[in-house]
């Protein structure tokens, strides 16, 4: 988690300096167009969906301490994912005039769809690294290593800060693509060491078409791939959508998405990637009723950080994105545009850290149909929410751009809801009363933080935005501990019991 952190604050660093560079103009709108092929590939060929079926395979082997298979296994997934994006980014950059035109962005004028085309060639060289950094990051938490995996994403954020600050002067909105393809090395780079150092390494050049687990990798990763692939279409969709609106929505909509997936990240993505091997295992072990406490409490923890962290942020979502943003290119009607987006974008929190975690349990039990099932119906109707919030919202009087924020978090909750039920069946319980009593807490102590943050915005209309946002920050965070600890909710005490104990060990 700590290392999470540090790579969203190096991405809100990067953020930074691209809004003050770019602001919400089209060509940033062109960037982020191009972008969304490249990550569509990586997506369906090397990334969730390799990973949730990947990761419980080799778990297998490394429970069983047979390192020559789970090797094995490893060479035969990386030579197979290597030779497909290398094979499909080819033909996209071939095609890449056609397939900016017809179907990632039909309503930009020519000149924006020449230079969108001129971005994807360029990017299109990240999926194939990605894809071997993919597969390491697999290896290195189910051999239950997750600190250089955690801190990939920071490499990936350097090297665009470094194409913002170095190659954009020069190049303009390319230095930003170059420093994409630059963070994608470094995200490769920073697990190699790590990787060599396992025991028993080794490399085979095969595709091992022939073994039994390469086959089981691909009957898992079948259904998954699926799923993502909905979930991929949703974003081409809302691109599509995007650039039909004013200018500059599909970049508010991407600023918005990427500020709601911080908290999303460090809580919900840290946790759910150190469960898996332990979910992995304890199905491996045939132990499932430690993994149903194993999962209730990583439940009861991930609310008890989402939901203030939901509330806080929507409360202070203006002052914050002013106090990021708000400079160069990005002005005030950035901040609303933004600020709308993230308003609708983080209604979902909850539900998006929620589904972080309950998936990971069905991939752990080898269970990929369930989840992907769920998760393609939440999604298609995600589609319908798209075009129908949308056109609300123009209907309204209110920023359309916001009803693809809204249709996201509406699909996304109903589908933690019904990945919830699913999961109650399948483990024959959740510890439901336990989970009950600690959420009713959380959103106790959460409304009484959310009442001081309204009064502390009331009594600062005056102040600099900086210090409406780090105080509300500050004080937010402050407010909810002290009403946890009241509660006594259970996360709540232990932490603080935890604090003081190194406190005292450190100190005294």
């Amino acid at each position: 988690m700590l290392a999470f952190v540090l790579s969203n604050v190096t991405g809100l660093i990067r953020q930074m300096l691209v809004s003050r560079e770019f602001g919400t103009q089209s060509v940033l709108d062109a960037y982020t167009a191009a972008a969304t092929f490249p990550d569509l590939l990586f997506s369906l060929i090397a990334g969730g969906a390799l990973a949730s079926a990947f990761i419980p395979v080799l778990t297998d082997f490394i429970t069983k301490d047979d390192r020559h298979n789970a090797w094995y296994l490893t060479s035969a997934i990386t030579n197979l994912v290597v030779l497909a994006l290398i094979i499909v980014s080819v033909l996209s950059m071939i095609l890449a005039d056609q397939i900016v035109q017809y179907i990632l962005a039909p309503a930009m004028d020519p000149e924006l769809q020449a230079l969108t085309a001129s971005l994807m060639r360029i990017l299109l060289i990240s999926p194939v690294v990605f894809g071997v950094s993919g597969i390491l990051m697999g290896v290195l938490n189910a051999n239950q290593v997750f600190i250089w995996s955690a801190l990939a994403p920071t490499m990936y954020w350097l090297g665009m800060i470094f194409g913002v600050l170095a190659l954009t002067p020069a190049l303009g909105i390319y230095g930003l693509a170059w420093g994409a393809v630059l963070g994608a090395f470094m995200h490769l780079f920073i697990q190699i060491p790590a990787t060599l150092k396992l025991p028993s390494r080794r490399y085979f050049p095969t595709l091992g078409l022939s073994f039994p687990e390469v086959r089981e990798v691909g009957k898992l990763m079948g259904p998954r791939l699926i799923g993502v692939a909905v979930v991929q279409i949703n974003f081409v969709v809302n691109t599509i959508i995007a650039t039909a609106l004013i200018s500059g929505s599909l970049a508010s909509i991407k600023y918005a998405w990427a500020i709601m997936t911080m908290p999303q990240v460090i809580i919900a993505q840290a946790i759910a990637i150190a469960a898996l091997p332990t979910f992995s295992a304890q199905v491996s072990l045939g132990k499932l009723d430690e993994m149903r406490s194993s999962l209730a409490a990583t439940l009861r923890g991930v609310v008890t950080l989402a939901l203030p962290a939901s509330l806080g942020l929507i409360i202070l979502r203006q002052p914050i994105i002013s106090m990021l943003f708000e400079r160069g290119e990005f002005n005030t009607k950035s901040t609303d545009m933004v600020a709308w987006a993230l308003l609708w974008y983080t209604v979902g929190l909850v539900g998006h850290s929620i589904v972080e975690i309950v998936s990971r349990a069905f991939y752990a039990l080898h269970d990929t149909r369930t989840p992907v099932i769920i998760g393609t119906i939440a999604m298609s109707l995600n589609v319908l929410f798209s075009f129908a919030f949308a056109k609300l919202f123009s209907m309204l009087g209110w920023m359309p751009h916001g009803g693809l924020a809204l249709a996201n978090s509406a699909a996304t909750t109903l589908e933690m809801v019904v990945l919830l039920i699913y999961m109650r069946r399948r483990l024959n319980g959740l510890n439901g009363k336990v989970l009950l009593t600690g959420v009713v807490k959380v959103i106790l102590a959460s409304i009484f933080m959310s009442v001081v943050l309204f009064i502390w915005l009331e009594l600062t209309t005056a102040r600099s935005v900086w210090f409406v946002g780090l105080g509300g920050v500050l004080l937010g965070g402050i407010v909810f501990l002290m009403g946890a600890l009241l509660l006594r909710i259970r996360e709540a005490v232990a932490a603080w019991r935890e604090i003081k104990m190194r406190f005292r060990l450190k100190f005294l």
